[in-house]
């Protein structure tokens, strides 16, 4: 037994000496858990961000002016006022992305009871903009009426309020969401990635024959390159919760990120074990990256980091628990934005301790096979 651990034990610090010496692989590391996680938190907002705006005021009214002065950053850039023919001329050429024409006489139709007809032009091929902004016109458009009509007319104030609290992120800040969603994303990509290109670097490199000769079996190879590469990737997960997410971009976490870090364990001997298994099935890296846009859109796409799996069909809701992510996800999400504990996790904790077990059973058939067809 000793000296199986210490042949797996030599192995991994094989691979982990072989990485280091990637250059290409480290840069990719490196960036997929540092910059990478800080852009896809901030630059990439999912809610409505300086969105650019015209107006055309032709009713030169109190009510119309206050409605102009409603639309403010950070939502949107300081409304420009245009006139009707510019109107055309500026969606065409990408000026802005929003024309609302108040027409005249609005006010006074207001005031009377009338309902007047404000117009909202949106440039639809900005379709996150589109989407969410023309709501956010629409609220302030009706809110700034409400409150213009009922200061006019002194109307009391209705007896129903909704008091609205947001919990686990009380500023509504999406950084918190997109900054740890990218990191359990990259934990997916990366452990897959290296795992795989390990042992086709072997295989390239002509090592795997000499490994054959060697008093080492199958499974203590495989062992190896599964428990170093998701080392490397546990450690650059851990630096990138402490020092981008809670450091570079202040991002409070709720949970125990050591309680995280052992559900990220569980997930990375299942997906290194795919990783092994995906890279007995190609004979290159080029195959390998095309096999694995093939494998991680569905896994990150339909795991519910995205979107709620509850808004899924159900026939995806079932296939998809035979995923890891599916689970990981789950059980990161409660522990990070919800504090959760293991009495709330632990039957993702089993799923993805038997979804790992598969994987691994069938990578190291698939990769004794591989290698007796070599030897």
């Amino acid at each position: 037994m000793d000296a199986r651990l210490a042949n797996i034990y030599r192995l991994g610090v094989k691979e982990l000496w072989g990485l280091w010496r990637d250059p290409a692989m480290l840069v990719l590391v490196v960036f997929f858990f540092t910059v990478s996680i800080y852009i896809e938190a901030t630059a990439m907002p999912d809610i409505l961000n300086k969105a650019p705006i015209a107006i055309v005021d032709e009713d030169r009214s109190p009510l119309s002016e206050r409605i102009v002065s409603a639309f403010y950053p950070p939502q949107f850039l300081t409304s420009t006022l245009a006139s009707l023919a510019q109107i055309d001329a500026g969606l065409d050429a990408g000026e802005f992305t929003f024309a609302l024409v108040i027409p005249s006489g609005f006010q006074r139709d207001v005031l009377a009871g009338r309902q007047p007809a404000v117009q909202l032009n949106v440039d639809a091929t900005r379709m996150s903009q589109a989407f969410s902004g023309s709501g956010y016109a629409q609220q302030i458009v009706l809110g700034e009426v409400a409150g213009f009509v009922a200061r006019h007319r002194a109307t009391t104030a209705p007896n129903v309020d909704l008091a609205l609290r947001a919990r686990f992120n009380p500023t509504l800040d999406h950084r918190w969401f997109g900054s740890v969603m990218a990191i359990i994303n990259n934990v997916t990509m990366l452990s897959i990635l290296l795992t795989g290109a390990a042992l086709i670097r072997e295989r390239e490199h002509g090592t795997i024959e000499h490994l054959l000769v060697m008093p080492v079996t199958p499974m203590q190879i495989m062992v190896s390159k599964i428990w170093s590469m998701g080392l490397v990737v546990l450690v650059a997960a851990t630096f990138s919760l402490f020092f981008v997410v809670q450091g570079l971009l202040g991002v409070g976490i709720e949970g125990s990120i050591a309680l995280f870090l052992g559900v990220a364990a569980l997930h990375l001997f299942a997906t290194t074990s795919m990783g092994v298994f995906m890279a007995t099935m190609t004979r290159s890296m080029p195959q390998f990256a095309m096999l694995l846009i093939l494998v991680l859109l569905p896994l990150e796409m339909l795991s519910g980091a995205s979107t709620p799996r509850e808004s899924m069909p159900v026939f995806v809701q079932e296939i998809m628990l035979a995923a890891p992510t599916t689970h990981f996800v789950a059980a990161a999400q409660a522990i990070l934005y919800r504090g959760a504990g293991v009495p709330f996790v632990w039957p993702q904790m089993l799923w993805l301790a038997g979804i790992g077990a598969t994987f691994f059973t069938l990578s190291l058939r698939r990769f004794n096979r591989t290698l007796g067809q070599m030897a």
